[in-house]
């Protein structure tokens, strides 16, 4: 079996004349937090969707954990390991923050009435214990519509965790984040990698974060992949720092 838990083969994803994803190729390996950067509009939340069955591709193959999934639609994708969150995070407001980990694993039941009605054990204990792992096991009993911002990705963060993903796809999970819970947030990658042994891939646009928790990074620019390497060879690239890091600068 290959090391690589995702392979991305000559990707291409088009809307009309306007081509985001242009023959992309990425690998990711089992147990790595990767990164994927790039300016606005270069293709990263395009690639996402495309990577998770969102929508039809028009070309090239996508390998999850030895099987090609091109063809697969989102459920079963997700069935298979393949997560992803969000920019603005996916949570049911109306429940509490325990039962949006509840409807989120998947032997939870049928349906969301099933799920909420009769939950078993294990899954109130895990819910339980990965809401205190993200750091709201007190606000398991309130609304995720009263949570902040950032403590609503948090949240969609365990949520996905609930489902025991093999591969997650984070898009920009510190983005919006005050300033105080993005060492926190950077903790719990680093320990979901670690204790979950999750595979991550991380959209970010905070070069200090993703420098920091990444092992490889993934440039991207017009759609195409424009590096990719250590965190070191990435921020000593001139062409990234042209493309991306000189924006910032």
């Amino acid at each position: 079996m290959s090391d690589n838990l995702l392979e991305v083969r000559n990707l291409v994803k088009s809307f009309g004349g306007v081509v985001p994803n242009d023959h992309i190729c990425i690998d990711i390996p089992r147990g790595m937090i990767a990164g994927l950067i790039g300016p606005n509009g270069s293709g990263k939340t395009t690639l996402f969707n495309s990577i998770t069955g969102q929508h039809p591709v028009d070309s090239g193959s996508i390998n999850f954990d030895g099987q090609e999934i091109l063809r697969l639609d989102m459920s079963e994708i997700a069935r298979r390991g393949l997560l992803r969150t969000f920019q603005d995070a996916h949570v049911y407001h109306g429940m509490t923050c325990k039962e949006n980990m509840q409807i989120s694993t998947p032997h939870a039941g049928d349906s969301l009435l099933d799920s909420l009605a009769v939950p078993a054990r294990e899954v109130d204990d895990r819910a339980l214990g990965i809401l205190d792992f993200v750091g709201l096991h007190d606000k398991r009993d309130a609304a995720a519509g009263e949570l902040s911002f950032g403590q609503s990705k948090l949240l969609e963060f365990g949520m996905a965790l609930m489902s025991a993903p093999k591969l997650l796809l984070l898009d920009e999970p510190t983005a919006g984040i005050h300033p105080r819970l993005i060492d926190s947030i950077v903790e719990r990658l680093r320990r979901a990698n670690a204790e979950f042994g999750v595979t991550l891939l991380v959209i970010e646009h905070n070069m200090e974060v993703i420098m920091n928790v990444a092992e490889r990074i993934y440039c991207l620019a017009n759609g195409r992949v424009l590096a990719h390497g250590t965190p070191q060879e990435i921020g000593s690239d001139q062409r990234v720092i042209e493309a991306y890091l000189g924006a910032d600068a």
